[in-house]
């Protein structure tokens, strides 16, 4: 994709949704790659069965090919097209997609011949989910199935709202779906399904707004452990990510932290607490005064964003309970710090 590509944003309202998802599926039929809203954050799409588009995605994301993108489908019975349930688990896996689908959940399941292995990175799995919001899944319908990872550089922040993906694909892409503010604001939780006695075993790979509690009524629950680029399973999982450009630290509780002359800090506050305005070039507060986490996770990268825009040299993090989402929140923390 050209570097002067005209980008244009189509505003998804409550009248014309389904006129504007139809742009949408023109250019993806085309061959195109544009981005569309989801309830997580936005996504870079591409028809999954068309390897030029899906290359394009990696190409305008710099995304190296060992990291493999989530297919979207546009309702439950689709899954079929792009995956194969195994007999063992086939029980378990319609007991999952029937309570959170459509929903903020992936399910990497094994993947049928049709699916180009350049989505899946050469994995003998895909990552798969339907969206809960209703422009994704109508153009997913249309299309078949979409591959989109999130509408950013790679190794960048999330973006929540058609004017981050401007910001950061503006001038790439042909078109932005603009279907506001995205609803859970922290990509999907990832898991796989495994037979297990007395229950099975349902692993999360990447934390989201699906919390090891919510699965808990389906099977023993267990966290993946953190994995190299070579031990990548599905998305999300490489050690750094999610970063601004600013620094980030994560700062214990209660504690200070050790400012350098010179450089301009900015607090990533999470209620608003035990802080001097003087000290910081700027703040940004995930949950004003109340400290809801499932507010906090959908400001993080809005927040993040803006303290990066500022010009701020480095961000400074409050941690949260690491309970229900707050498990994800920590998890994007944990790697957008993370050397790179």
């Amino acid at each position: 994709m050209s570097e002067s590509t005209e980008t244009k944003t189509l505003v998804a309202d409550f009248e014309e949704w389904r006129e504007v998802a139809e742009e949408a599926v023109k250019l993806l039929q085309n061959g195109e790659v544009v981005a569309l809203p989801t309830e997580t954050v936005y996504g870079l799409a591409a028809d999954a069965f068309n390897g030029e588009a899906v290359a394009k995605v990696f190409a305008i994301k710099e995304r190296p090919s060992f990291d493999p993108l989530i297919v979207h489908l546009g309702k439950w019975r689709d899954l079929g097209k792009v995956a194969n349930v195994p007999e063992e688990i086939r029980d378990t896996v319609t007991a999952i997609t029937k309570e959170f689908w459509p929903g903020p959940l992936t399910l990497v399941l094994p993947k049928k011949e049709e699916v180009s292995d350049l989505v899946t990175s050469g994995l003998p799995t895909v990552a798969v989910r339907v969206s809960a919001h209703e422009v994704m899944r109508e153009v997913a319908k249309k299309v078949g199935a979409i591959a989109a990872p999130s509408a950013n550089r790679f190794g960048r922040m999330s973006p929540t709202s058609a004017s981050a993906v401007q910001a950061e694909l503006g001038g790439k892409i042909p078109l932005i779906i603009d279907g506001g503010a995205c609803r859970d604001g922290l990509e999907s939780t990832i898991i796989k399904v495994e037979p297990g006695e007395p229950k099975p075993m349902i692993t999360i790979l990447r934390p989201g707004p699906v919390s090891r509690e919510d699965l808990r009524a389906f099977g023993t629950v267990r966290k993946a452990k953190p994995g190299k680029n070579e031990q990548v399973e599905a998305p999300g999982q490489i050690e750094s990510h999610y970063a601004p450009s600013a620094k980030l630290v994560i700062r214990e509780k209660g504690k200070s932290i050790e400012k350098e002359e010179g450089l301009r800090y900015g607090l990533l506050s999470y209620k608003g607490e035990n802080y001097e305005e003087d000290e910081w070039d700027e703040v940004e507060i995930l949950s004003p005064g109340s400290g809801k986490l499932a507010e906090a996770a959908v400001r993080l990268f809005h927040c993040l964003r803006k303290l990066d825009e500022s010009g701020v040299d480095v961000i400074v993090a409050d941690p949260v309970s690491e309970t229900g989402v707050g498990v994800a929140i920590m998890d994007r923390l944990r790697r957008a710090s993370a050397d790179r």
